[in-house]
């Protein structure tokens, strides 16, 4: 697998694949929103991903980078909360990381990632264990080294993971010891985007 060539036409499948899943999965994250935080993250994260499916029908990015600066850019535009600018710095970082290169390796891309998910944790001032997206991005990111279904599992367990915690940053961290057995949202939606990830990859 790691060999895997990548090109712009799989990573627009894997955008429009994660819009498809936070499309079926919108209402559960607004439930797991409604416990701990302001029960909109399933509504924002559709309305952006669906901007941002519609932009690539419409044509444009010609490179595996530019197909994640532009959904990046799409998602900071349309997405309210903290949700937008946090998924925007994710995916418009790792983007930029790829540079111009119309073709990269699944290890290519995991560097980009990379540099996307300390965009992530720079901007929200977290670290893994404070029941944020991290928890289910980076796990995901270091098992992007064995494989596209490894990073699943991992960003799944990731996201499972945050029930027991007590959160520390973003609005659950406001409940303290109420958010203590309630999944992350951000960390589900970010299991999603790798969950697309292995499914367009099989």
């Amino acid at each position: 697998m790691s060999d895997t060539v990548l090109d712009t036409a799989f990573f627009v499948r894997w955008m429009t694949a994660a819009a498809a899943a936070v499309e079926r999965e919108a209402d559960r994250l607004t439930e797991l929103d409604s416990a701990i935080g302001d029960a909109d993250h399933g509504s924002n994260m559709q309305r952006g991903f669906v901007a941002v499916a519609k932009m690539l029908q419409a044509g444009g990015p010609a490179a595996p980078g530019e197909v994640l600066a532009a959904a990046g850019r799409q998602l900071i535009s349309s997405v309210g909360g903290a949700s937008g600018p946090l998924y925007g710095s994710l995916l418009r970082r790792s983007g930029k990381a790829l540079g111009e290169a119309a073709q990269v390796s699944r290890q290519e891309l995991r560097a980009g990632l990379q540099a996307g998910v300390e965009a992530v944790a720079q901007l929200g001032g977290a670290a893994p264990g404070d029941k944020t997206m991290l928890d289910a991005l980076v796990p995901a990111v270091e098992a992007l080294d064995t494989s596209f279904e490894a990073a699943a599992a991992a960003a799944e367990r990731g996201a499972l993971a945050t029930v027991p915690l007590l959160a520390k940053k973003g609005r659950a961290s406001y409940l303290g010891e109420r958010s203590i057995g309630h999944q992350d949202p951000g960390a589900t939606s970010s299991a999603l985007l790798f969950a697309a990830l292995a499914e367009v990859a099989k």
